[in-house]
């Protein structure tokens, strides 16, 4: 007998069952982006490293220490994405798409790789809903991106998640604050946990977002970028700020969000979820404003905002919600006589747009209907002799409810009707 095959560690099956819960957030995000003049891109999974060591930064764990990366035969060296922005920043310079509008809004859904410690509705292969903006340096863009965010979340009945919004400055200001992060830090070095003793020579602002409680502890009395912003900074800080009232969106400031990638700038914010199932893992999504980015990787100046929402984690918040769609006829037949006649309904139903199912196996009537009750369907219908003779048939309700004798005919209109 063969060894069996395995599925690789942190990357899953999406079954029936549960795929429907996919489909329905897959179907609520094209929904809202719609709504608000997104458009879909679809970037190849697989890119060169380069890209990522520039866009992402070096001295980011994700580049550093996760990312999937192997030679290929042609000697290159090739990276699984661990996330989307660089990858759509990297098409919309290749294309030219600068020379073709000014403003530029885009989404893309799915799979993100990164070898990283497993945790609550973080995989290896994690699927992520990402969306940018490009062309807009104004803080009305940041303020429209996020209520974006904040719609995705509501088309999905997800209560509970929380905006948590910062600024971290830019090229102007943040260099005079990092200073005083190294100095602050620096006397409490020997305590900082290994990542963060690195993390002090390379982007000090990083160990403010970590999760080590003695980190923690001692970022609780460093110095905050809001108090240190050049004017510019903060007039767009409090612009984003009023136009999300303007809009409705309730927020919080937090000064110790930094986000984990190199090439924020400005706005950051955070969706933080308040449910236990996902425990200490309360993060669903994140974004902020990446204005060099696109100029960094070889394109024009052009300024970006974006953000991205973790699917696995939302997914976890919307279970117990059922997405399954039931077929609305189950067709068995009662012989093999009427199995023919059975096949051929069932089949001209489906081209009327009906969802119908049968048992291909046939087997005998009592096998059948067991199998439509399992199905889920709304109604059974039992093809025999005479049913073939008269077309017409006894449609069975199959939860509750008297049956009755229907024509053929009428049966898509029938199955149609409002229940």
């Amino acid at each position: 007998m063969s060894q069996k095959v395995s599925s690789v560690k942190g990357m899953s099956d999406l079954l029936p069952g549960e795929i429907e819960t996919w489909q329905a957030m897959e179907q609520r995000f094209r929904e809202v982006l719609r709504r608000y003049g997104y458009a879909e891109v679809r970037t190849p999974v697989l890119e060169e490293t380069a890209l990522f060591a520039r866009g992402v930064g070096e001295g980011t764990d994700i580049v550093g220490k996760e990312m999937y990366t192997f030679t290929d035969k042609g000697g290159r060296s090739l990276s699984l994405r661990p996330e989307a922005t660089a990858g759509l920043v990297r098409a919309y310079i290749e294309h030219s798409i600068s020379n073709q509008e000014p403003l530029t809004r885009w989404f893309c859904f799915g799979p993100m790789f990164r070898y990283e410690r497993m945790k609550t509705g973080r995989y290896r292969q994690f699927y992520q809903l990402d969306v940018e903006a490009f062309g807009v340096k104004g803080p009305a863009q940041d303020a429209e991106v996020i209520e974006v965010a904040l719609e995705v979340l509501r088309a999905l009945e997800l209560k509970g998640v929380k905006l948590e919004l910062n600024s971290i400055g830019d090229a102007q200001c943040r260099p005079a604050y990092q200073q005083q992060l190294v100095a602050y830090f620096t006397g409490s070095r020997d305590q900082l946990c290994a990542e963060c003793q690195l993390r002090l020579e390379r982007n000090p602002l990083r160990i403010l977002d970590c999760k080590n409680e003695k980190c923690r502890e001692i970022a609780r009395g460093a110095p905050k970028m809001l108090d240190h912003l050049c004017q510019p900074c903060r007039d767009h800080f409090a612009e984003v700020q009023r136009l999300l009232g303007l809009v409705g969106a309730p927020f919080t400031v937090n000064p110790w969000i930094v986000r984990g990638l190199d090439y924020y700038v400005r706005t950051a914010f955070e969706l933080v979820a308040d449910d236990p199932v996902l425990g200490t893992a309360s993060a669903v999504g994140g974004g902020g404003r990446y204005d060099g980015l696109v100029q960094s990787l070889g394109g024009p100046d052009v300024p970006g905002v974006g953000f991205a929402l973790g699917a696995d984690r939302l997914k976890l918040l919307m279970q117990g919600r059922s997405f399954t769609q039931a077929p609305d006829l189950f067709v068995a037949s009662v012989d093999d006589k009427a199995f023919d006649a059975a096949f051929a309904l069932a089949s001209k139903l489906r081209k009327d747009g009906l969802g119908v199912e049968t048992d291909t196996r046939g087997g005998s009537l009592k096998s059948q209907m067991k199998r439509a009750d399992k199905s889920g369907a709304q109604f059974a219908l039992v093809v025999g002799e005479r049913e073939v003779a008269e077309q017409a048939g006894e449609l069975k309700p199959m939860r509750g409810g008297e049956s009755r004798r229907v024509s053929f005919a009428d049966l898509p209109a029938i199955l149609r009707a409002p229940r």
